[in-house]
């Protein structure tokens, strides 16, 4: 039976790849700081993510891939490198925030220095940002080029974009359920609707893990759907999913970003579309349902911030209603059709 250790495996990606292993029949390990409830076949280990000797002693000698959902700076890669040099193969979750435009610009610095202008689509050649520890895309370029010439096995880099799934801390998804289940009848959306800003589902990471230990993937591999969806698209999939129905109005283009109205967790004044490698079957539509199910039956509006720290730390308020209002009475918003 072949082995994994996922480090940092209590979150979303952590948890989707180790029921999708254990389905596989593998045998798998669940490394995180504290105890907690584990999916049906694992074991746990506690054991701090830069704990070099701990990690070795679980890793042992027969562990086939060592995963890293939390790796995010060089020191990171380094304690990586040093605890799996005996694993098969080492795979580590980085970001496609890491690519960068012609000018150099990323998503990081987009609210100070304007939004980046990327090719369609981005693939594992485009161009990325030097790496440093200024940005979390800088943080994420030092964890892939330290692990990259540090490990002792080889190493897949896997790239996804806007994750989404169960157990999520920062559901993007949950801007759209709960003005639905807020009886919100229309919903205002920025630069028309038509952002497409790239969605990755947990379950499309999980496969190119299990795709990277078969040695089937190169050392940088981007994750993605089988599409890129809009945000309008994005909004009729969910109320598809609810059969819960709103109009979606489409505003006149912002003059800035980020827009002050209509504004989404996906809303851009230009596209990040990206392509890979991994060739997911699955788009948005068909992908993302367990993460809308997950939200209507563990979020509400009491708790959401709790639940979702990661969408709360946005520096705006998402459900502010009054604000919607005056966006549907501004001149020359659109309805969208599905």
């Amino acid at each position: 039976m072949p082995r994994a250790v996922i480090v940092g495996g209590t979150g979303q990606i952590g948890l989707a790849t180790a029921r999708y292993l254990v389905d596989e029949a593998w045998d798998v390990t669940i490394i995180s700081r504290h105890a907690t409830t584990l999916p049906g076949g694992c074991r746990h280990a506690e054991v701090d993510a830069r704990d070099v000797d701990g990690l070795r002693a679980v890793i042992g000698t027969g562990t086939d891939v060592l995963l890293s959902c939390v790796a995010f700076d060089a020191t990171d890669g380094e304690c990586l490198a040093q605890a799996g040099a005996s694993a098969g193969r080492i795979v580590a979750i980085s970001s496609a925030s890491v690519y960068r435009d012609g000018e150099g610009r990323t998503l990081d610095e987009a609210p100070d220095c304007g939004f980046p202008v990327f090719p369609i689509p981005l693939t594992e050649e485009s161009p990325i940002v030097a790496a440093g520890t200024e940005t979390y895309s800088t943080r994420k370029a030092a964890m892939e080029s330290t692990l990259l010439s540090r490990a002792a096995c080889p190493v897949t880099i896997l790239r996804p974009c806007a994750i989404h799934g169960p157990e999520s801390r920062h559901a993007r998804e949950w801007w759209f359920v709960r003005r639905l289940l807020d009886g919100r009848t229309a919903i205002p959306l920025a630069y028309g609707g038509r952002s497409r800003f790239q969605t990755t589902s947990v379950a499309a990471i999980a496969s190119a893990v299990l795709q990277a230990a078969g040695g089937h993937l190169p050392a940088i591999a981007n994750v993605s759907e089988a599409d890129s969806p809009t945000v309008a698209e994005i909004g009729h999939a969910i109320m598809s999913i609810l059969d819960v129905r709103a109009e979606l109005i489409g505003l006149p283009d912002a003059p800035a970003y980020p827009p002050a109205f209509g504004a989404t967790p996906w809303s851009i004044p230009s596209p990040m579309v990206v392509a890979g490698v991994t060739a997911p079957a699955a788009t948005y539509k068909r992908s993302v349902e367990p993460a809308i199910r997950w939200l209507v039956e563990h979020v509400n509006g009491n708790n959401w911030r709790e639940r979702l720290p990661q969408l709360a730390a946005y520096p705006y308020d998402h459900f502010d209603y009054e604000t919607d209002d005056r966006a549907l009475a501004l001149a020359g918003g659109k309805s969208i059709g599905f």
